[in-house]
């Protein structure tokens, strides 16, 4: 439960770097890992435009990481709500080290497939942003 005055919550709307790699805990529970880019761009003083990438790792739990794996692919524009968890370990070598992932609670395909096609009538699909071409991919 959350403190008083605490909030931990993460909105991203960003395209999917790679496919989403799918494992089960050894209690059978699904686990689904995948990169999120999100794109910024801006002019820098000179006037030319500069483009800026961020890369997030979404993990998505259960149901939604069953989803994932039927339903998501590289590329697909997606909405994500979640929340910060930072892991941390040692290495082999005895170094220690952290990532920072997003908890998915939510997400939602938004705008056409782009890449492979699971089925036409895939959840979130919208032909309307495939035929005016207005989708830009950070990679």
């Amino acid at each position: 439960m959350a403190s008083k005055g605490s909030v931990n919550k993460v909105i991203l709307v960003g395209h999917l770097g790679r496919d989403p790699e799918v494992r089960y805990t050894p209690n059978g529970d699904a686990v689904a890992d995948v990169s999120l880019a999100t794109t910024e761009y801006y002019k820098d003083k000179k006037g030319d435009r500069i483009e800026k990438t961020e890369w997030h790792h979404l993990v998505m739990w259960r149901s939604q990481a069953e989803f994932a794996k039927e339903w998501l692919k590289k590329g697909q524009l997606v909405y994500v709500e979640g929340r910060l968890q930072t892991r941390q370990w040692e290495d082999k070598e005895g170094q220690k080290r952290s990532k920072t992932d997003i908890q998915v609670g939510q997400i939602t395909t938004l705008g056409a497939f782009i890449g492979k096609n699971k089925s036409d009538d895939a959840p979130g699909k919208d032909d309307s942003a495939a035929k005016t071409g207005d989708e830009e991919i950070p990679f």
